[in-house]
């Protein structure tokens, strides 16, 4: 049934239309790709963009450093030109320059690099042909699948926005109603939601990409950086114990280990399979809530990242750098990942707007080759990127008075190829819960108990309708995991019940239970 009502309660947009679906960008497909007139969810993010100023919304506190990528000129065994014609990889011991940037994304500029939260790990690589950006993160899925959801998630898990305090039962409200966050609430709950430093921590696009070769033929990939130091993460219990001592360890690491000449390294590998919807499989290989199987996918090198020299100054290289997820060389391409197609818009539109117009002109994000563009003025312009002996009359192309030419294809261009309606749906295949089950049962039964905790200690400050919906898909991950999740809350409300009886002030109940099963006291 439909109706043209609306109350005072209705959503709607800036320009007051009301807003129908709230869930899903419109894509040709429910898988995609998406479309450049989705009015409602431009308008969304580009506002989200500029929520802060001038600290970045998300990813506030960060650390970095310079260094290379040497590739090994193989995918596995086999040649990488029979997936990819991008040049850094090509050839054995070929070194690319490479700034990395690390991260906490939720938190500001100066909060401990303690909290758990998901940790950012962007990589600059400065090709012959031009920049290319993985940005990512330390866990390998992501809490939802579609960009539209994105801004409301970030406001759920920042503080709020009356009392500018981070609040477990906001956090649980939205992730109660997004079932697909399951698996990675068990990550980030877990051991695994807190890094032990930068250099001990593994990284992942997140995203589903594509590798295209000479023939313009794609596979489908992924990215994962894993650390040659070895992985290492943290208990709440340890995590608050280093916090009393230093909230910028993290930092203070990644510095001191280069400084002393021990250079943190990573190998990256790349998953890849064929370029088609794979309904074989019980998910979709785009959505970013699930894994690839690597028993199936394996996990195959193509090259090592080792960061040998730090920053001469922090707030013009690491706070200024800026990254995009559609920063792509030729060889590199887009998948109709949902939560990639909405990233690539908004991480280079919130660039131009947190660190201006022209910043791409600042030297830690200008690619280091030549730069002829028609491109002019704007905020902050030092510089006009011209070709030598471009007539500096021409701005603009096609031209027979001596402007810019295109350049020649490097190879048959990628053209896939849609047949659909142009729709707002969800995924086909969902599957929220399957792997968050995989996952628990995968943990050891220590990191299955600090989880238990730590989810107990979060959710006690909840309702009692947000506790409910996150027992039931625990339970329907894991039925063991469902119930010592209940269980733990049942004890903890028994314990409330008799601190109230003792006298206990209510206002600090919250507080003394999270202190007393040793949980940080600060939200999430």
């Amino acid at each position: 049934m439909t109706t043209n009502e609306t109350t005072d309660q209705t959503l709607t947009n800036r320009q007051g239309h009301p807003v129908t679906d709230n869930q899903n960008i419109r894509t040709i497909g429910n898988r995609g790709p998406s479309t450049l007139e989705n009015y409602h969810f431009i308008e969304k993010i580009s506002h989200f963009d500029r929520e802060r100023v001038p600290e970045r919304v998300v990813h506030g506190r960060g650390a970095g450093a310079h260094g290379y990528f040497e590739a090994y000129g193989k995918l596995g065994d086999e040649p990488i030109a029979k997936y990819t014609r991008a040049r850094l990889f090509q050839e054995a011991g070929k070194q690319t320059p490479v700034f990395v940037r690390f991260s906490s994304v939720i938190h500001g500029g100066h909060s401990p690099e303690t909290l758990r939260d998901p940790r950012g790990f962007a990589t600059k690589f400065y090709t012959e042909d031009g920049n290319w950006d993985l940005v990512g993160n330390n866990l390998k899925i992501f809490f939802i699948r579609d960009a539209m959801k994105f801004p409301d998630m970030v406001h759920a898990f920042k503080p709020d926005p009356v009392t500018n305090v981070q609040s477990m039962e906001r956090f649980f409200d939205f992730v109660s109603q997004s079932p697909e966050a399951t698996h990675m609430i068990t990550f980030l709950f877990s051991p695994w939601g807190i890094p032990a430093n930068y250099r001990q921590m593994q990284g992942s696009g997140v995203n589903t990409y594509k590798w295209v070769n000479k023939e313009g033929k794609a596979v489908l990939v992924k990215y994962h950086w894993e650390p040659l130091q070895g992985i290492r993460n943290l208990t709440q219990a340890e995590a608050e114990q280093l916090q009393g001592k230093n909230f910028n360890h993290a930092t203070q690491d990644l510095y001191e280990a280069i400084e002393r000449g021990e250079y943190p390294a990573w190998e990256l590998q790349v998953q890849w399979m064929s370029d088609d919807a794979h309904d074989e499989l019980d998910f979709d290989p785009l959505d970013d809530t699930k894994l690839w199987d690597p028993e199936q996918f394996p996990m195959l090198p193509v090259g090592k990242m080792v960061l040998n020299k730090n920053p001469e100054n922090y707030f013009a290289e690491v706070e200024q750098a800026a990254f995009g997820t559609g920063v792509l060389v030729d060889g590199l391409d887009f998948s109709d990942d949902k939560m990639l197609q909405g990233r690539t818009f908004s991480y280079s539109d919130t660039q131009r707007y947190r660190v201006g117009t022209n910043y791409l002109q600042l030297p830690i994000n200008a690619p280091k080759k030549q730069v002829a563009t028609n491109q002019r003025d704007g905020q902050m312009a030092f510089r006009i990127d011209i070709a030598t002996g471009q007539n500096p009359h021409v701005n603009y192309e096609p031209s027979t008075m001596g402007g810019l030419r295109e350049a020649d294809r490097p190879g048959e261009p990628h053209e896939p190829a849609y047949s659909a309606k142009l729709i707002r749906e969800p995924i086909d295949r969902q599957n929220n819960f399957k792997q968050a089950g995989e996952t628990y049962r995968k943990f050891e039964q220590w990191e299955r108990d600090e989880l238990i905790d730590n989810l107990v200690g979060a959710l006690s400050t909840c309702s009692s309708v947000i506790r409910d919906t996150m027992i039931k898909h625990f339970t329907e991950a894991d039925a063991d995991y469902g119930k010592r999740i209940a269980d733990g809350l049942k004890q903890a409300d028994l314990h409330d019940t008799e601190s109230r009886h003792v006298g206990t002030d209510p206002a600090n109940e919250g507080l003394e239970l999270a202190e007393e099963l040793g949980h940080s006291t600060d939200g999430y």
